[in-house]
């Protein structure tokens, strides 16, 4: 059961660290993107709107979802801990006590994903909000 908890650890590890790759790599993309913008060039506020905000939902879903799944990550850590402690047929409190505490660790990486998507996201549509306030203000609308 060893490789099944090492699959379960990695696996949930392994795509929070993937997501928060993505993340960072489009929140790169869009500051450089808005840094050398001239939105002057656009004809409307709409095309300008659609334009700064693609890819932003990325961010933005991966904000939302990398908690949930460090909390799979932890209920299969529970599971599988509960699952080994039944098969064993003991109630060794140390097993327990490893096993819950290394099955928690799956919700703390989701968070530590989680929480610099979130500041990234408001800090990309607060830039967004501002860049169409000044499309509006030079163009009367």
């Amino acid at each position: 059961m060893n490789w099944l908890s090492d699959l379960i650890d990695y696996g949930v590890v392994g795509v929070l660290l993937i997501l928060s790759i993505w993340a960072v790599a489009v929140a790169f993309e869009r500051f450089a993107f808005y840094r050398q913008l001239d939105i002057a060039a656009f004809p409307s506020k709409e095309v300008l709107e659609t334009v700064l905000t693609r890819r932003l939902t990325v961010i933005g879903t991966i904000a939302a979802n990398a908690p949930y799944i460090g909390l799979l990550g932890t209920v299969f850590g529970i599971m599988l801990t509960f699952y080994t402690m039944g098969s064993a047929g003991t109630m060794d409190v140390k097993a327990i006590m490893v096993g819950l505490g290394l099955s928690l660790k799956s919700t703390a990486m989701g968070l530590l994903v989680a929480i610099p998507c979130v500041a990234l996201n408001n800090t990309l549509r607060r830039r967004v909000k501002e860049m169409l306030t000044d499309f509006g203000a030079r163009h009367g609308a």
